[in-house]
């Protein structure tokens, strides 16, 4: 396993998911219901800046690793499952919201490493629709872990909760897009089989 700043940087995404969660479970003499939506918020941000910034790094010194590669979209899963598992359990979003997103992140994971081991990785790369889909998802995500008005006008929850919403239904087209683009693929395996 190569060691360098940009898989560093990854790792420390994935440490920062469980505080994410924790700081909702500390005893209330802790903190207040405010300093905790404001602590998990920030750490959320801190963590989805690694995201963007392991990735920059990687590419910019030419540390890319397939390593990295495999690590990278792992913890961004397990910070957007972690979150809005925690947003469920505080009543901030619906279950079903969650399900379709941590239930299409788990389908097209699949789907992406059953085309790269029959070397059609390219037929599901990255959409423009995946990144608004990603953008809708870690801008409401830190809304609903504030959940606090911003300077008592800006409603951070109804914001949050129409973000995710839309979120929500980016995921289930951008998943169609990739499963159409991967249909005569699939079809052509199962009639080889």
């Amino acid at each position: 396993m190569p060691l360098n700043i940009p898989i560093l940087l990854t790792w420390l995404r994935v440490a920062l998911i469980p505080l994410v969660v924790g700081v909702f479970f500390l005893p209330d003499h802790w903190m207040t219901s405010y300093e905790r939506g404001l602590a998990a918020t920030l750490i959320f941000i801190v963590a989805a800046i690694t995201d963007w910034f392991d990735g920059y790094l990687a590419r910019r010194w030419n540390e890319t690793s397939a390593f990295g590669a495999f690590l990278d979209p792992v913890a961004d899963k397990l910070m957007v499952a972690g979150a809005l598992l925690l947003l469920v359990q505080l009543d901030r979003t619906n279950a079903v919201i969650a399900f379709i997103i941590i239930g299409r992140e788990i389908a097209i994971t699949a789907l992406r490493e059953w085309m790269a081991q029959i070397g059609a990785s390219k037929s599901v790369a990255v959409s423009s629709l995946g990144k608004v889909k990603t953008a809708a998802q870690m801008i409401s995500i830190p809304m609903l872990l504030y959940s606090e008005p911003i300077f008592g006008i800006i409603p951070t929850l109804l914001i949050g909760q129409l973000l995710l919403d839309a979120a929500a239904v980016l995921t289930l087209w951008s998943m169609f897009y990739y499963l159409r683009k991967a249909w005569p693929l699939i079809k052509e395996s199962h009639e080889v089989s």
